[in-house]
Protein backbone atom coordinates (compact mmCIF):
# COMPACT_ATOMS: atom_id res chain seq x y z
CA UNK A 1 0.00 0.00 0.00
CA UNK A 2 1.61 3.42 -1.14
CA UNK A 3 1.48 5.99 1.77
CA UNK A 4 1.36 9.86 0.00
CA UNK A 5 1.95 12.72 1.90
CA UNK A 6 0.12 15.45 2.78
CA UNK A 7 2.34 18.28 1.18
CA UNK A 8 0.60 20.05 -1.18
CA UNK A 9 2.16 18.36 -4.84
CA UNK A 10 2.95 19.25 -7.79
CA UNK A 11 2.11 17.22 -10.97
CA UNK A 12 6.08 16.89 -11.78
CA UNK A 13 6.61 15.78 -7.63
CA UNK A 14 3.60 13.37 -7.83
CA UNK A 15 5.31 11.26 -10.72
CA UNK A 16 7.76 10.88 -8.70
CA UNK A 17 5.93 9.45 -5.64
CA UNK A 18 6.22 5.80 -6.25
CA UNK A 19 10.10 6.19 -5.79
CA UNK A 20 9.95 7.34 -2.11
CA UNK A 21 9.92 5.36 0.88
CA UNK A 22 7.13 5.52 3.18
CA UNK A 23 7.82 8.50 5.60
CA UNK A 24 6.05 8.76 9.28
CA UNK A 25 3.11 10.44 9.71
CA UNK A 26 3.17 13.58 12.38
CA UNK A 27 0.21 15.62 12.66
CA UNK A 28 0.69 18.81 14.28
CA UNK A 29 -1.84 19.42 17.06
CA UNK A 30 -1.69 22.51 19.73
CA UNK A 31 -3.03 21.90 23.59
CA UNK A 32 -3.41 23.99 25.93
CA UNK A 33 -1.35 26.96 23.69
CA UNK A 34 2.03 24.16 23.89
CA UNK A 35 2.71 22.29 20.48
CA UNK A 36 2.43 18.41 20.19
CA UNK A 37 2.70 16.08 17.82
CA UNK A 38 0.39 13.00 17.35
CA UNK A 39 2.59 10.22 15.85
CA UNK A 40 0.08 7.32 13.55
CA UNK A 41 1.47 5.28 10.83
CA UNK A 42 -1.75 5.83 8.66
CA UNK A 43 -5.42 6.88 9.07
CA UNK A 44 -8.11 5.33 11.39
CA UNK A 45 -9.45 2.03 9.60
CA UNK A 46 -6.04 2.00 7.38
CA UNK A 47 -3.10 0.18 7.83
CA UNK A 48 -4.36 -2.85 8.15
CA UNK A 49 -1.90 -5.42 9.98
CA UNK A 50 -3.71 -9.14 8.70
CA UNK A 51 -4.18 -7.04 4.70
CA UNK A 52 -0.60 -6.31 4.67
CA UNK A 53 0.36 -8.83 2.17
CA UNK A 54 -1.94 -11.67 0.09
CA UNK A 55 -0.96 -15.04 0.38
CA UNK A 56 -0.37 -17.18 -2.79
CA UNK A 57 -3.67 -19.14 -4.04
CA UNK A 58 -1.35 -22.37 -3.51
CA UNK A 59 -0.93 -21.43 0.37
CA UNK A 60 -2.56 -22.41 3.36
CA UNK A 61 -3.44 -19.24 4.24
CA UNK A 62 -5.63 -17.77 1.34
CA UNK A 63 -8.74 -17.97 1.31
CA UNK A 64 -9.71 -21.34 -0.59
CA UNK A 65 -7.67 -23.48 1.72
CA UNK A 66 -8.33 -21.71 4.61
CA UNK A 67 -12.15 -22.36 4.06
CA UNK A 68 -11.47 -25.89 2.86
CA UNK A 69 -9.86 -27.01 6.65
CA UNK A 70 -12.07 -24.42 8.67
CA UNK A 71 -15.05 -27.18 6.74
CA UNK A 72 -13.24 -30.14 8.32
CA UNK A 73 -13.02 -28.71 11.89
CA UNK A 74 -16.62 -28.01 11.73
CA UNK A 75 -17.54 -31.78 10.47
CA UNK A 76 -15.60 -32.89 13.16
CA UNK A 77 -17.58 -31.73 15.72
CA UNK A 78 -15.03 -28.96 16.79
CA UNK A 79 -15.20 -28.78 20.62
CA UNK A 80 -13.03 -31.27 23.02
CA UNK A 81 -9.66 -32.91 22.00
CA UNK A 82 -10.90 -32.52 18.23
CA UNK A 83 -9.33 -29.58 17.57
CA UNK A 84 -5.96 -31.04 18.28
CA UNK A 85 -5.78 -33.44 15.23
CA UNK A 86 -5.27 -30.20 13.00
CA UNK A 87 -1.86 -29.18 12.07
CA UNK A 88 -1.80 -25.30 11.34
CA UNK A 89 -3.61 -22.82 10.45
CA UNK A 90 -5.24 -21.44 13.74
CA UNK A 91 -8.37 -20.11 13.31
CA UNK A 92 -9.61 -16.52 15.29
CA UNK A 93 -13.06 -15.30 14.72
CA UNK A 94 -14.46 -11.74 15.60
CA UNK A 95 -18.11 -11.71 16.19
CA UNK A 96 -20.27 -8.60 14.91
CA UNK A 97 -24.03 -8.15 16.08
CA UNK A 98 -25.60 -5.34 14.05
CA UNK A 99 -22.45 -4.19 12.93
CA UNK A 100 -20.89 -3.80 16.19
CA UNK A 101 -17.35 -5.70 17.03
CA UNK A 102 -17.22 -8.02 20.04
CA UNK A 103 -14.36 -6.09 22.34
CA UNK A 104 -13.11 -6.09 25.77
CA UNK A 105 -11.48 -3.71 27.85
CA UNK A 106 -9.89 -4.07 31.55
CA UNK A 107 -5.98 -3.08 30.46
CA UNK A 108 -5.23 -0.75 32.44
CA UNK A 109 -1.76 1.76 31.18
CA UNK A 110 -0.62 4.89 32.45
CA UNK A 111 -3.29 6.87 30.22
CA UNK A 112 -6.57 4.72 31.38
CA UNK A 113 -8.23 1.48 30.01
CA UNK A 114 -7.65 -0.04 26.78
CA UNK A 115 -10.31 -2.15 24.70
CA UNK A 116 -9.03 -4.63 22.27
CA UNK A 117 -10.97 -7.14 20.25
CA UNK A 118 -12.72 -10.00 21.85
CA UNK A 119 -11.67 -13.37 19.33
CA UNK A 120 -13.10 -16.55 20.16
CA UNK A 121 -11.56 -19.64 18.46
CA UNK A 122 -14.28 -22.63 17.02
CA UNK A 123 -14.10 -24.30 20.23
CA UNK A 124 -15.77 -20.75 21.81
CA UNK A 125 -17.88 -20.10 18.39
CA UNK A 126 -19.91 -23.30 19.25
CA UNK A 127 -20.08 -22.57 23.44
CA UNK A 128 -21.69 -19.27 22.59
CA UNK A 129 -23.56 -19.15 19.34
CA UNK A 130 -23.66 -23.20 18.55
CA UNK A 131 -24.20 -24.86 15.43
CA UNK A 132 -21.70 -23.34 12.88
CA UNK A 133 -22.03 -23.50 9.00
CA UNK A 134 -18.81 -22.83 6.76
CA UNK A 135 -20.90 -19.98 4.79
CA UNK A 136 -21.49 -17.50 8.11
CA UNK A 137 -17.52 -16.98 8.25
CA UNK A 138 -15.80 -14.01 5.99
CA UNK A 139 -12.09 -14.71 5.20
CA UNK A 140 -10.27 -10.94 6.48
CA UNK A 141 -6.53 -12.15 6.26
CA UNK A 142 -3.56 -13.84 7.95
CA UNK A 143 -0.49 -13.25 9.78
CA UNK A 144 2.77 -15.25 10.77
CA UNK A 145 3.15 -16.30 14.40
CA UNK A 146 6.65 -16.46 15.57
CA UNK A 147 7.18 -20.04 15.19
CA UNK A 148 5.92 -20.42 11.57
CA UNK A 149 2.79 -21.66 11.94
CA UNK A 150 0.23 -18.69 10.53
CA UNK A 151 -3.20 -17.68 12.41
CA UNK A 152 -6.07 -16.93 9.99
CA UNK A 153 -8.73 -14.29 11.11
CA UNK A 154 -12.26 -14.24 10.33
CA UNK A 155 -15.57 -12.43 11.25
CA UNK A 156 -18.97 -13.62 11.75
CA UNK A 157 -22.35 -12.23 11.89
CA UNK A 158 -24.32 -13.31 15.04
CA UNK A 159 -27.13 -10.63 14.95
CA UNK A 160 -29.56 -13.46 14.67
CA UNK A 161 -27.85 -15.59 16.80
CA UNK A 162 -29.58 -17.25 20.04
CA UNK A 163 -29.26 -16.96 23.80
CA UNK A 164 -25.83 -18.12 23.87
CA UNK A 165 -24.20 -15.60 22.46
CA UNK A 166 -26.25 -13.19 25.32
CA UNK A 167 -23.82 -15.06 27.93
CA UNK A 168 -20.77 -12.88 26.47
CA UNK A 169 -21.92 -10.30 28.76
CA UNK A 170 -20.82 -12.33 31.78
CA UNK A 171 -17.81 -12.78 30.30
CA UNK A 172 -17.14 -9.37 30.15
CA UNK A 173 -17.46 -8.63 26.71
CA UNK A 174 -19.96 -6.23 25.01
CA UNK A 175 -20.61 -5.39 21.65
CA UNK A 176 -19.92 -1.82 21.18
CA UNK A 177 -20.77 0.61 18.16
CA UNK A 178 -17.51 1.04 15.88
CA UNK A 179 -17.55 4.53 16.05
CA UNK A 180 -17.37 4.71 20.00
CA UNK A 181 -14.49 2.43 19.24
CA UNK A 182 -12.88 4.76 16.79
CA UNK A 183 -13.03 7.76 19.75
CA UNK A 184 -11.92 5.42 22.18
CA UNK A 185 -8.74 4.21 20.19
CA UNK A 186 -5.35 5.65 21.21
CA UNK A 187 -3.81 6.52 18.23
CA UNK A 188 -0.34 5.72 20.35
CA UNK A 189 -1.14 2.79 20.72
CA UNK A 190 0.01 0.66 17.19
CA UNK A 191 -2.00 -2.73 18.20
CA UNK A 192 -5.19 -0.99 19.09
CA UNK A 193 -5.07 1.15 16.09
CA UNK A 194 -4.42 -2.31 14.20
CA UNK A 195 -7.45 -3.62 15.68
CA UNK A 196 -9.35 -0.85 14.90
CA UNK A 197 -8.74 -1.03 11.10
CA UNK A 198 -9.30 -4.85 11.36
CA UNK A 199 -12.94 -4.14 12.84
CA UNK A 200 -13.79 -1.85 9.86
CA UNK A 201 -12.55 -4.49 7.28
CA UNK A 202 -14.76 -6.91 8.98
CA UNK A 203 -18.07 -4.64 9.82
CA UNK A 204 -17.83 -3.33 6.28
CA UNK A 205 -17.91 -6.88 4.54
CA UNK A 206 -20.82 -8.30 7.08
CA UNK A 207 -22.83 -5.09 6.08
CA UNK A 208 -22.21 -5.46 2.45
CA UNK A 209 -22.88 -8.93 2.85
CA UNK A 210 -26.54 -8.05 4.55
CA UNK A 211 -27.33 -5.51 1.59
CA UNK A 212 -26.02 -8.02 -1.25
CA UNK A 213 -28.31 -10.85 -0.82
CA UNK A 214 -30.29 -10.82 -3.94
CA UNK A 215 -28.75 -10.82 -7.07
CA UNK A 216 -29.47 -6.97 -8.67
CA UNK A 217 -29.65 -8.54 -12.14
CA UNK A 218 -32.16 -11.13 -12.37
CA UNK A 219 -33.21 -10.73 -8.05
CA UNK A 220 -32.10 -14.54 -7.95
CA UNK A 221 -30.33 -14.98 -4.06
CA UNK A 222 -26.75 -15.31 -4.22
CA UNK A 223 -24.56 -17.00 -2.02
CA UNK A 224 -20.79 -16.43 -0.59
CA UNK A 225 -17.92 -17.30 -2.32
CA UNK A 226 -14.48 -17.40 -2.05
CA UNK A 227 -14.82 -17.86 1.87
CA UNK A 228 -17.19 -14.74 1.96
CA UNK A 229 -15.06 -12.45 -0.25
CA UNK A 230 -17.62 -12.23 -3.59
CA UNK A 231 -20.80 -13.14 -3.47
CA UNK A 232 -22.45 -14.89 -6.87
CA UNK A 233 -25.96 -15.44 -7.67
CA UNK A 234 -27.62 -18.82 -8.01
CA UNK A 235 -29.82 -18.39 -10.61
CA UNK A 236 -28.56 -20.86 -13.28
CA UNK A 237 -29.28 -18.30 -16.56
CA UNK A 238 -27.49 -15.43 -14.26
CA UNK A 239 -24.37 -16.43 -11.86
CA UNK A 240 -23.78 -12.99 -11.93
CA UNK A 241 -20.87 -12.39 -9.22
CA UNK A 242 -20.70 -9.76 -6.94
CA UNK A 243 -17.84 -7.58 -5.52
CA UNK A 244 -18.18 -5.66 -2.24
CA UNK A 245 -19.50 -2.16 -2.64
CA UNK A 246 -16.78 0.82 -1.79
CA UNK A 247 -18.54 4.11 -2.39
CA UNK A 248 -16.07 6.84 -2.86
CA UNK A 249 -16.30 10.65 -1.06
CA UNK A 250 -14.33 13.39 -1.90
CA UNK A 251 -13.46 15.55 1.04
CA UNK A 252 -12.21 18.89 0.84
CA UNK A 253 -10.55 22.28 2.52
CA UNK A 254 -11.21 24.85 0.10
CA UNK A 255 -8.77 27.68 1.01
CA UNK A 256 -8.09 31.35 0.19
CA UNK A 257 -4.76 31.80 -0.24
CA UNK A 258 -5.25 35.64 -0.44
CA UNK A 259 -6.86 35.86 2.84
CA UNK A 260 -5.46 32.98 4.42
CA UNK A 261 -8.70 31.24 5.22
CA UNK A 262 -10.27 28.57 4.54
CA UNK A 263 -14.00 27.40 4.11
CA UNK A 264 -15.59 25.43 6.91
CA UNK A 265 -19.44 24.12 7.17
CA UNK A 266 -21.45 22.99 9.71
CA UNK A 267 -24.09 20.14 9.17
CA UNK A 268 -27.76 19.78 10.37
CA UNK A 269 -26.24 16.77 12.44
CA UNK A 270 -22.78 17.92 13.88
CA UNK A 271 -23.29 18.58 17.67
CA UNK A 272 -23.05 22.26 18.84
CA UNK A 273 -20.32 24.60 17.49
CA UNK A 274 -18.40 21.23 14.97
CA UNK A 275 -16.80 22.61 11.86
CA UNK A 276 -15.62 20.28 9.19
CA UNK A 277 -14.67 20.04 5.53
CA UNK A 278 -16.94 20.12 2.77
CA UNK A 279 -17.56 16.76 1.46
CA UNK A 280 -19.72 14.33 -1.11
CA UNK A 281 -20.22 11.04 -3.01
CA UNK A 282 -18.69 10.84 -6.74
CA UNK A 283 -21.20 10.44 -9.34
CA UNK A 284 -20.91 8.65 -12.62
CA UNK A 285 -18.74 9.73 -15.29
CA UNK A 286 -16.58 12.57 -13.17
CA UNK A 287 -13.28 12.67 -12.22
CA UNK A 288 -12.43 13.35 -8.39
CA UNK A 289 -11.26 16.51 -9.11
CA UNK A 290 -14.59 17.50 -11.02
CA UNK A 291 -16.26 16.17 -8.01
CA UNK A 292 -14.58 18.33 -5.78
CA UNK A 293 -15.27 21.34 -7.94
CA UNK A 294 -18.85 20.69 -8.04
CA UNK A 295 -19.89 20.02 -4.22
CA UNK A 296 -18.04 23.24 -3.68
CA UNK A 297 -19.84 25.30 -6.05
CA UNK A 298 -23.23 23.20 -5.49
CA UNK A 299 -23.06 23.61 -1.57
CA UNK A 300 -21.43 27.22 -0.54
CA UNK A 301 -21.43 29.21 -4.37
CA UNK A 302 -17.59 28.92 -4.14
CA UNK A 303 -15.91 28.58 -7.58
CA UNK A 304 -12.47 26.28 -6.97
CA UNK A 305 -9.57 26.19 -9.75
CA UNK A 306 -6.51 24.05 -8.49
CA UNK A 307 -7.44 20.51 -6.64
CA UNK A 308 -4.05 18.93 -5.17
CA UNK A 309 -4.55 15.16 -3.66
CA UNK A 310 -4.08 15.09 0.04
CA UNK A 311 -4.57 11.68 1.29
CA UNK A 312 -7.44 9.04 1.78
CA UNK A 313 -9.13 7.10 4.44
CA UNK A 314 -11.54 4.28 4.46
CA UNK A 315 -14.35 5.02 6.50
CA UNK A 316 -16.66 1.95 7.55
CA UNK A 317 -18.86 3.89 10.29
CA UNK A 318 -21.71 5.15 8.11
CA UNK A 319 -24.96 3.83 7.53
CA UNK A 320 -25.59 0.21 6.69
CA UNK A 321 -27.02 0.66 3.45
CA UNK A 322 -23.26 2.53 2.01
CA UNK A 323 -20.88 -0.66 4.07
CA UNK A 324 -18.05 1.15 3.27
CA UNK A 325 -16.54 5.02 1.96
CA UNK A 326 -13.20 6.09 0.84
CA UNK A 327 -12.60 9.18 1.47
CA UNK A 328 -10.59 10.85 -0.84
CA UNK A 329 -9.44 14.04 0.49
CA UNK A 330 -7.92 17.08 -1.33
CA UNK A 331 -6.99 20.91 -0.85
CA UNK A 332 -9.33 22.86 -3.13
CA UNK A 333 -8.40 26.49 -4.06
CA UNK A 334 -10.95 29.16 -4.42
CA UNK A 335 -11.38 31.35 -7.51
CA UNK A 336 -14.15 33.41 -5.46
CA UNK A 337 -14.82 34.40 -1.86
CA UNK A 338 -18.96 34.93 -1.78
CA UNK A 339 -20.73 32.00 0.24
CA UNK A 340 -24.20 31.04 -1.23
CA UNK A 341 -25.12 28.35 1.23
CA UNK A 342 -27.69 25.54 0.01
CA UNK A 343 -29.63 24.58 3.04
CA UNK A 344 -31.10 21.53 2.05
CA UNK A 345 -27.27 20.47 2.31
CA UNK A 346 -25.63 22.36 4.90
CA UNK A 347 -26.64 24.62 8.00
CA UNK A 348 -23.82 26.99 7.28
CA UNK A 349 -20.53 27.64 5.51
CA UNK A 350 -18.06 30.40 6.78
CA UNK A 351 -14.44 31.82 5.75
CA UNK A 352 -12.12 31.30 9.09
CA UNK A 353 -8.98 32.40 9.68
CA UNK A 354 -5.71 30.63 9.97
CA UNK A 355 -5.47 31.93 13.74
CA UNK A 356 -9.19 31.28 14.39
CA UNK A 357 -8.58 27.85 13.41
CA UNK A 358 -5.14 27.66 15.20
CA UNK A 359 -7.23 28.87 18.24
CA UNK A 360 -9.82 26.39 18.38
CA UNK A 361 -6.96 23.50 18.41
CA UNK A 362 -5.66 24.74 21.35
CA UNK A 363 -8.64 24.51 23.36
CA UNK A 364 -9.61 21.03 21.89
CA UNK A 365 -8.90 18.56 24.29
CA UNK A 366 -8.43 15.35 21.40
CA UNK A 367 -6.42 12.93 23.67
CA UNK A 368 -8.99 13.28 27.07
CA UNK A 369 -11.85 12.65 24.51
CA UNK A 370 -9.70 9.36 23.85
CA UNK A 371 -9.65 8.72 27.73
CA UNK A 372 -13.01 9.55 28.26
CA UNK A 373 -14.51 7.12 25.38
CA UNK A 374 -12.07 4.68 26.38
CA UNK A 375 -13.37 4.50 30.32
CA UNK A 376 -16.78 4.30 28.55
CA UNK A 377 -16.37 1.33 26.81
CA UNK A 378 -14.56 -0.24 30.27
CA UNK A 379 -17.94 0.50 31.45
CA UNK A 380 -19.96 -0.77 28.83
CA UNK A 381 -18.08 -4.07 28.69
CA UNK A 382 -18.49 -3.91 32.80
CA UNK A 383 -22.28 -3.96 32.43
CA UNK A 384 -22.47 -0.74 34.30
CA UNK A 385 -23.48 1.36 30.88
CA UNK A 386 -26.55 -0.11 28.65
CA UNK A 387 -25.73 2.73 25.78
CA UNK A 388 -23.97 5.00 24.95
CA UNK A 389 -24.28 8.64 23.27
CA UNK A 390 -22.29 10.10 20.09
CA UNK A 391 -22.41 13.70 21.22
CA UNK A 392 -20.55 13.14 24.22
CA UNK A 393 -18.30 11.00 22.37
CA UNK A 394 -17.08 14.08 20.44
CA UNK A 395 -17.25 16.41 23.52
CA UNK A 396 -13.28 17.19 23.03
CA UNK A 397 -13.29 20.81 24.50
CA UNK A 398 -11.60 22.08 27.56
CA UNK A 399 -13.25 23.84 30.44
CA UNK A 400 -13.77 27.12 28.47
CA UNK A 401 -16.07 26.55 25.74
CA UNK A 402 -14.46 27.78 22.09
CA UNK A 403 -16.52 29.21 19.21
CA UNK A 404 -15.34 26.52 17.28
CA UNK A 405 -13.95 22.96 17.55
CA UNK A 406 -13.17 20.03 14.65
CA UNK A 407 -13.25 16.26 14.51
CA UNK A 408 -10.84 14.23 15.98
CA UNK A 409 -7.56 12.77 14.92
CA UNK A 410 -9.57 9.71 13.75
CA UNK A 411 -10.80 11.53 10.65
CA UNK A 412 -8.92 12.71 7.90
CA UNK A 413 -11.14 16.23 8.17
CA UNK A 414 -9.09 16.94 11.14
CA UNK A 415 -5.50 16.00 9.16
CA UNK A 416 -6.66 18.46 6.02
CA UNK A 417 -7.23 21.45 8.85
CA UNK A 418 -4.76 20.82 10.94
CA UNK A 419 -2.10 20.00 8.30
CA UNK A 420 -2.93 23.55 6.84
CA UNK A 421 -3.03 25.72 10.07
CA UNK A 422 0.31 24.57 10.74
CA UNK A 423 2.13 24.80 7.80
CA UNK A 424 5.09 26.83 6.71
CA UNK A 425 3.91 29.32 4.71
CA UNK A 426 7.51 30.91 4.12
CA UNK A 427 9.46 28.07 2.85
CA UNK A 428 6.55 27.76 0.11
CA UNK A 429 4.79 24.49 -0.64
CA UNK A 430 7.27 22.93 -3.28
CA UNK A 431 10.25 23.37 -0.79
CA UNK A 432 7.93 21.73 2.03
CA UNK A 433 7.38 18.55 -0.37
CA UNK A 434 11.21 18.21 -1.52
CA UNK A 435 12.67 18.79 2.69
CA UNK A 436 9.58 17.57 4.63
CA UNK A 437 9.33 19.33 8.07
CA UNK A 438 8.83 17.43 10.98
CA UNK A 439 5.87 19.38 12.31
CA UNK A 440 4.27 18.41 8.95
CA UNK A 441 1.76 15.71 8.58
CA UNK A 442 3.59 13.31 6.12
CA UNK A 443 0.30 10.85 5.22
Amino acid sequence: MLTLPTHFLTSTSRNLLFLLPKPQQIIPLVNHATTMSISLSSHAFAGNPIRSRTPKPTSQFSPKPALDSLKSRILSGVPGNSLTQFASPDFKVLPFRKGRPLATSGEYEASGPRWRLRWMGLGECVRFLGELSDDRFVYLGWRDKDNDDGVVYWAIDVSEGGEGIDNVKEEGWCFVELRTLMVATDWDDQSAMGELAIAGHGRALLEWHCVSRFCGNCGGQTVPVEAGKRKQCTNEQCKKRIYPRVDPVVIMLVIDRENDSVLLSKQFRFVPRMWSCLAGFLEPGESLEEAVRRETWEETGIEVGEVVYHSSQPWPVGPSSMPCQLMVGFYAYARSREVNVDKEELEDAQWHSREDVKKALTFAEYKKAQQTAAAKVNQMCKGVEKGQSLSTDFNVESGELAPMFFPGPFAIAHHLISSWAFQDRSKGLESQFRHPSPSMSNL
